[in-house]
């Protein structure tokens, strides 16, 4: 596994990509403009293919509810996969031309090199920055990172949510009768604030061009700007 993800090391040395994570502005803006770009996706993203008219180049899972209930699609996606290894074990997923099986015990809370492993960071979000940083990009720009959720329990707790999804871009992402684990913001924001560190670290940037986003540590800018040519 560590000489396969050498081998992709810096394929992107330089490039930009798109992160596009799953909050509900995702359904505020036209999302045309991913067909020409370098997309990460992740955990559920497969159920807004259709709606939003893109594909990710990358897809980033490391949760092991997510991978459990989404195994059949995701192990239906033709892009390149990162995969946390517990979540692949606990699914049944091993490793083909198409997917990592990525360590997630890293004791770095930043990883710049997935041989070495990852770290989940409370956020997938957070690991697909890890792939961004690996894969070499230099210019990573965030998109549905709503960063507010409706929940009751604690954070990380294992909740069942019986009605609509309010939190992401489809009311069924985890929606009725479903398990998520509640979000923990303050440790993602650690976790961001990382990231943010290694990138500027190497000369390079994160930038959050969320629609009406909640997140406060990533410099903000206009998708409609970003996008524009």
């Amino acid at each position: 596994m560590s000489q396969r993800l050498r081998l992709i090391r810096d394929r992107h040395r330089g490039e930009r990509c798109v992160i596009v994570a799953n909050g509900p502005s995702l359904n505020r803006m036209e999302l045309g403009f991913l067909r020409r770009e370098h997309v990460i996706g992740m955990n559920k993203i497969h159920l807004g293919i259709s709606i939003f008219g893109f594909y990710p180049r990358y897809y980033v899972a490391i949760n092991p509810k997510v991978v459990q209930q989404s195994a059949s699609e995701i192990q239906a996606l033709n892009c390149v996969k990162f995969i946390g290894a517990h979540a692949a074990r606990g699914a049944g997923m091993v490793e083909d031309a198409l997917t990592y099986a990525v360590n997630t015990d890293s004791v770095e809370r930043f990883s710049t090199d997935l041989a070495h492993g990852m770290h989940e960071g409370w956020t997938v979000t957070h690991a697909a920055l890890q792939v961004a940083y690996h894969l070499g990009f230099a210019d990573v720009v965030l998109i549905g990172l709503d960063h507010r959720y409706s929940y009751q329990g604690k954070p990380n707790e294992a909740r069942m949510m019986e009605g609509a999804d309010p939190n992401h871009f489809t009311d069924c992402y985890f929606g009725y009768g479903q398990t998520w684990d509640n979000p923990d913001l303050v440790r993602s924001e650690e976790s961001y604030c990382a990231a943010l560190a290694a990138f500027r670290e190497d000369g390079r940037q994160i930038r959050d061009a969320t629609v009406d986003g909640a997140c406060t540590v990533f410099p903000k800018a206009d998708y409609k700007e970003v996008f524009s040519t």
